[in-house]
């Protein structure tokens, strides 16, 4: 494996890329948002979909889906595990013959995300444990499949330029990607964004973003491997406690803070991190930290930090504080901008009748669009906001000073492909500031 600061390829590598389409990405400053293109209506055609990855995120996009769009059928289901499945089917019985997928449709273990993607489905929904999205993601458009992928898009470096590059298979092959942000679509976020962005409270001036909860899916304490599970089943099952699964907190939580960071930069690409973090309630055998500190750098001697941690028994709150010259702006919860001495500037008031579900507007412009014949490409705004809270999760993990540049020199990759469910694969330890290179 390579690290952060060590651009030497492995030759195992875990995902391929192409050097000069990365290259190209880490010059660019901006992070970008979609572009649309035209393609074939799809008119009143049943669109079949195959969800992969059945969990409480993979129902709730499947969900979604059914409900965007009065012509989509659940046409398949991938997963891990069998059982998944069937707690999914459960949930999704209120869309009758929609959500029926026959038994033959239904596949597990760690190559279903290919029999869904072979099955004859028009699109797919990615919601594993995003250790895996770079690989699903390369599948399905090479396989000329629409893909809706849910955050983050990957957990290494080696990931994000995968990602970069399926992005542009997509766009030769004419097919859509669709990301899971879901901040991004949230109509009072959006009217909040909006207005900073058009400068109604003048230039932004700092960011404090917090994620502040309790610990997520830990490894019960008397929870011990059998002995007849493999390293890599037993990980997957507990996926939120390793790092080559979840990208650790991070990456798998506290990225909708950070993505909302970039947002309200306009989505400039930072110039670098500096942060700091570690392990103070956690002693499982996981590999993740629970706390970080992250401060982002910016063009013009902005500042934007990050204050996350999993504590149990401790104060929570998600709040996002964007500090302006005439103003503060505080959300994301009822969004409201304040003068300096407290006073409203500026409140969201919902549209009457309008959806304010963020989920679900998400998978509404998503199948409207396809409808229409436009392709929907997130792919390259939504890798390098992937990168973004990379950057703060090496930043914390080394103690140093990572820049974005130096970011993108990085081909580091967690674990390879082709793992199987019965094989051993040492956990790696947890980071040590000032020791990881």
């Amino acid at each position: 494996m390579s690290n952060i600061m060590n651009n030497e390829s492995s030759s195992n590598t875990r995902r391929s890329f192409i050097k000069t389409t990365t290259a190209a990405a880490a010059a660019v400053p901006i992070l970008g948002m979609p572009g649309i293109v035209s393609a074939q209506n799809l008119g009143s055609k049943t669109i079949k979909v195959g969800l992969v990855g059945c969990g409480g995120r993979g129902t709730g996009a499947a969900m979604q889906a059914l409900a965007a769009d009065p012509h989509v059928q659940l046409w398949a289901m991938g997963d891990a595990f069998s059982s998944q499945i069937e707690g999914s089917l459960k949930q999704l019985k209120r869309f009758a013959k929609r959500s029926e997928v026959a038994k033959e449709r239904q596949f597990s273990g760690l190559n279903s995300f290919q029999q869904v993607i072979d099955s004859g489905v028009d699109v797919v929904l990615l919601a594993t444990p995003p250790g895996f999205r770079p690989q699903h993601l390369r599948a399905a458009v090479e396989a000329k499949k629409h893909v809706f992928a849910e955050k983050p898009m990957a957990v290494d470096m080696a990931g994000v330029k995968s990602v970069l590059e399926s992005t542009e298979i997509a766009k030769k092959n004419n097919v859509a990607i669709q990301h899971g942000f879901c901040w991004r679509f949230a109509p009072s976020t959006r009217a909040a964004y909006g207005k900073i962005l058009n400068g109604d409270f003048g230039r932004v001036t700092s960011v404090y973003g917090t994620y502040m909860s309790s610990v997520y899916k830990p490894i019960p304490k008397d929870a011990v491997k059998p002995a007849d599970v493999g390293d890599v089943e037993w990980q997957v099952r507990w996926w939120t406690n390793y790092e080559w699964l979840s990208g650790a907190p991070i990456l798998e939580q506290s990225i909708h803070s950070t993505d909302k960071i970039a947002w309200a930069m306009g989505d400039v690409a930072p110039i670098a991190a500096v942060g700091t973090g570690g392990r103070i309630q956690r002693d499982d055998p996981s590999n993740v930290f629970d706390h970080y500190s992250v401060a982002y750098e910016y063009p013009n001697g902005i500042f934007c930090h990050l204050g996350a941690r999993q504590f149990n028994r401790s104060h929570t709150e998600v709040i996002d504080r964007i500090f302006c010259e005439k103003g503060s702006v505080i959300g994301p919860a009822q969004p409201r901008a304040i003068d300096a001495d407290g006073k409203t500037m500026w409140r969201y008031r919902p549209e009457e009748g309008a959806t304010q579900d963020m989920y679900q507007v998400c998978h509404n412009e998503f199948f409207a669009s396809l409808r229409e014949g436009k392709i929907i490409n997130t792919g390259e705004y939504m890798a390098n906001s992937t990168a973004h809270a990379i950057l703060g999760r090496e930043a914390a993990h080394t103690g140093k000073r990572v820049t974005w540049k130096n970011l993108f020199k990085s081909d580091e990759d967690m674990a390879p492909d082709t793992l199987n469910f019965k094989d051993d694969f040492a956990i790696a330890p947890v980071p040590k500031p000032g020791q990881k290179t």
